[in-house]
This record gives C-alpha cells, sequence and structure tokens, in this order.
C-alpha cells in the first residue's frame, strides 16, 4: 500500500509531542473502521516519514506498537501486514496498559526520532538459538509422559534441578543437590519468593548497592523490604559499613556489579562472609556472569558459603528474558519456606520450556550458544569502544571486561540527565546513571550494546560524540 489517505490525519494536525501516540492511534482506528483489512501492507517507513513530516523512527515504533497489540505483524520481504481487524474502542485498553506498563519500569520515555536504543541490560534477541530450542523441543516432546503435564514438585522438574547443579558446579563452582534448585520466573521471582520469608522471620530491610539495579530495589521494596544504600567503589560495595546499619541481608552483584561492572574483590568477598557469618544472609545475583571477555572467571560466593548465601541466576541475559526461567537456591533452613511460598504463588513453572532447557544443557547446545554469543558481543564491545574513544577522547569508560554494557564518565559535567537528553536528540536512548542512584553522586551514562550490530554501534558512538562535543551538534 502507498501513500497515507487511509489514515485520515493531517501533517499539520501533528502535536509538538507524543507523535509516536497520535500515528498509533490514527493506524489503530484505520484498523478499527476497516479502512485497513487484514493482509493489506501498511505504507514502507519512509515514504510514510515523509508525507507526514515525521521521522522515520516514529513510523517504526507506531509500527511496532500494532505489532505488540496483534494488529500487525513484521514479515520478510513483505514489510508491515495487517493481521487483525480490533473492534470499537479496542485501542484504548491497550494505550492504558502501555502507560501502566511504562510507570511500573524506570521512569524513562523514549523519545519521538529515537532509533538507536542502548539502554543496558537488553539482550541479543536475535541471536537466540531457534534451531536448536526446535530441535530439543522435539526431542522432549517424543518422550513426555502425560503424567510429566500434570501439576508438578513447584520447585522445578528434576531433570532441569538436575542439569542445573552439573552445569552450575562446572561454571560457577555452586555447591547444591538437586533437591536444593528453586526453579522461578527469572530472578524476580527469586527476589520475591526471598523477601517473603524475610519478612516472615522479622527482617523487613537489605542493604543493597549504590549505585546498583533499581529493578532490584524496585522489587525489595514492592515486597515490603526496606532497602538500605551501600556505596560501592573500584573493589565492589563497601563491606565495612553494613556492621553499622544493623541490617540481616544483603543484595548483591559481586561477579559484575550493576551499574559500574567492578567485581568485588578477592578481600571484600571474604568480609562479607565474615558478616554473614552471624545469622545474616547474602543474596547473590548472578548477574551478566556468563558474559566476560577479557578476564578468568570469578566463582560464585555461594560456593564458599551455601549456609550464607541464597544464589539467584536466569537464562534471560543469556537466552530471553521473555522466556521467564531462573533459579534460586537458598541455605537449607530456608528451603521448606521457600518452597510453599513458590507452591502458593504459582504451583510451579510451566513444564515443556523447563524440559527444552534442560535437553539444551544435557546436549551442550546451551553451552555452544554462550560461546558464540560471546564472540558476537566482544566484536559489539569492541565496537561501541573505539568509537567513545575516537569521538569522546576525553571520556571515562568501565566496566569493559564483562557484561553487555558500559559507563561512560565525562569530566567536567555534573547533570547525566541532560547529557542524556541531548544524546537522544541525536537518535540515541542511554540511561543516566543516576537512575540507578538513590543518593547523589558522580554522574555518568550508562550505555549498552548487546541488541546492536557493530556498524550501527559505530553509528551510535558518532552521534553520542556528537551531542557531547562543545559545538559537535
Amino acid at each position: 500500500m502507498g501513500g497515507s489517505d487511509f489514515l485520515q490525519l493531517r501533517a499539520a494536525d501533528a502535536p509538538a509531542k507524543g507523535l509516536t501516540a497520535w500515528l498509533t492511534e490514527g493506524l489503530r482506528s484505520a484498523i478499527t473502521a476497516q479502512r485497513l483489512a487484514p493482509g493489506d501492507r501498511l505504507p514502507a517507513t519512509r515514504l510514510l516519514a515523509a508525507e507526514l513530516g515525521v521521522s522515520r523512527g516514529v513510523v517504526v515504533q507506531a509500527y511496532q506498537r500494532l505489532v505488540d497489540e496483534g494488529l500487525a505483524a513484521a514479515r520478510t520481504g513483505a514489510g508491515t501486514v495487517v493481521t487483525g481487524r480490533g473492534t470499537p474502542n479496542a485501542g484504548r485498553p491497550a494505550v492504558d496498559r502501555r502507560r501502566t506498563l511504562d510507570e511500573l519500569r524506570l521512569p524513562i520515555s523514549t523519545p519521538d526520532g529515537v532509533d538507536l536504543d542502548l539502554s543496558p541490560g537488553i539482550p541479543d534477541l536475535s541471536a537466540f538459538p531457534r534451531a536448536a530450542w526446535l530441535r530439543a523441543e522435539r526431542a522432549v516432546l517424543d518422550r513426555i509422559t502425560a503424567a510429566d503435564l500434570r501439576y508438578g514438585d513447584p520447585g522445578g522438574t528434576p531433570r532441569l534441578r538436575s542439569e542445573l547443579v552439573g552445569w552450575l558446579a562446572r561454571t560457577r563452582g555452586v555447591r547444591c543437590e538437586a533437591d536444593d534448585v528453586v526453579v522461578t520466573a527469572g530472578v524476580a521471582q527469586g527476589l520475591a519468593l526471598l523477601a517473603h520469608v524475610l519478612r516472615a522471620r522479622g527482617i523487613d530491610a537489605a542493604a543493597v548497592e549504590e549505585p546498583g539495579s533499581r529493578g532490584t530495589v524496585d522489587q525489595m521494596t514492592y515486597w515490603g523490604m526496606r532497602p538500605v544504600e551501600i556505596p560501592v567503589d573500584e573493589h565492589g560495595m563497601r563491606v565495612g559499613e553494613l556492621a553499622a546499619t544493623g541490617v540481616r541481608a544483603a543484595v548483591l552483584t559481586p561477579a559484575h556489579q550493576f551499574p559500574t561492572g567492578v567485581v568485588l574483590s578477592p578481600g571484600r568477598r571474604r568480609e562479607l562472609l565474615t558478616w554473614a557469618d552471624r545469622d545474616r544472609l547474602v543474596v547473590e545475583d548472578d548477574y551478566d556472569a556468563e558474559h566476560r571477555y577479557d578476564r578468568a572467571p570469578v566463582a560464585a560466593l555461594q560456593g564458599s558459603a551455601p549456609d550464607r548465601v541464597a544464589y539467584l541466576g536466569s537464562i534471560s541475559k543469556s537466552l530471553a528474558p521473555g522466556m521467564r526461567i531462573g533459579w534460586l537456591i537458598a541455605p537449607r533452613p530456608m528451603q521448606a519456606e521457600l518452597l510453599a511460598a513458590k507452591h502458593a504463588s504459582d504451583l510451579g513453572n510451566p513444564v515443556i520450556p523447563q524440559l527444552v532447557l534442560a535437553e539444551l544443557l544435557a546436549s551442550g547446545d546451551y553451552e555452544r550458544h554462550l560461546r558464540a554469543v560471546r564472540t558476537r558481543q566482544r566484536s559489539r564491545r569492541d565496537a561501541l569502544l573505539t568509537g567513545l574513544r575516537a569521538h569522546l577522547p576525553r571520556a571515562r569508560v568501565a566496566g569493559v571486561a564483562a557484561g553487555l554494557h558500559l559507563l561512560v564518565t565525562l569530566p567536567g559535567t555534573d547533570d547525566d540527565v541532560l547529557l542524556a537528553e541531548r544524546v537522544a536528540a541525536e537518535g540515541v536512548l542511554v540511561h543516566p546513571l543516576s537512575w540507578h542512584r538513590r543518593r547523589t553522586g558522580p554522574p555518568g551514562l550508562v550505555i549498552g550494546y548487546a541488541a546492536h550490530s557493530p556498524d550501527r554501534l559505530a553509528e551510535a558512538a558518532a552521534r553520542i560524540g556528537r551531542a557531547l562535543t562543545p559545538g559537535g551538534g
């Protein structure tokens, strides 16, 4: 389809702000009013952008919202095609739902015109091993019995728990048995279960890293745990400050701290486990541990003190966050309570995805996938790092050796929100470091690189340089 007549929109009526919502509503109305029928192809994004006088990024985002709502699909060789009719006012709940979801996440809106989202924490979803997953799923379906599909162990299928024991022992030094593992819907559910059990035991506060994961703080707060910020320096959390707080639990990312990228030093690790020896709990979020490039793997804390550490991990950064598969390995005195909380929460995770992941682990396909992803991510990191050094030579870049993001600090700046807004004006979305703080601290930008190709990252670095170099815009 060519042209924009079907929209019944006039470029002159476009609002100064909210162009994406305006265009999305126009497209949705055209489908609801049956000016567009299932099978109709939407205009090329460049063509529609030119006719409406908006950026191509606005059209791309509007089309993606239709895809998210099930009203359209992106098809190879055919562009974006209408797939549903909708009903009068069907779009309204979807708009409200999107607003609600945006409010539940970080207070970040994607500005109109942004076409390079370099938000941290987004993995390369195009690398999902579809062929290997399909092979494993077929193998599982060939063997599965009717009994396997009944309500099972709320802690997870025995096969996945058994495979995780071996995998985590080999790669992370985790010490556990299959009965110690609770399969969760990602790290988020693991945190929720731990918060529930800790509060039942009279513990209603936990130390968190500062700066640190906003998602972790939000999760703990939602489930009734008061976060107590402990500063992070080049050696990780300042463990020596824990005792003065009186808290009895601490949540850390020791292998690759978010967002600074530092590793908890050996001395701090020993100090932390000594602190936990007095009826206290360390919650270890093994964030990004599988993504390392220039350093040897750092063993999990849990292997040194299984009786004092609750270990959390997931496949969100290695396969896809939408799979919602993670694991929690807690000290044995807590396990019965955690299992009861998991059962009350959802009766257990879906069985077939668990068995498929177990098959991937057993066959070696998961490990082969991780090796391929590391190679791919290394080239992406190198492209972004090279570009930043070329276009922002005065910047300091940290967190290079591992993970899926970089932390960039610039001398002579104090307002990183303003810096991020200037970068967004160049079509690139990054996070101000202050969004991951609860206290004041040095400014910076947190830049993810996993979801884009090296050439796009090189382009992003050039745009960031233009935005942040005096006279470069």
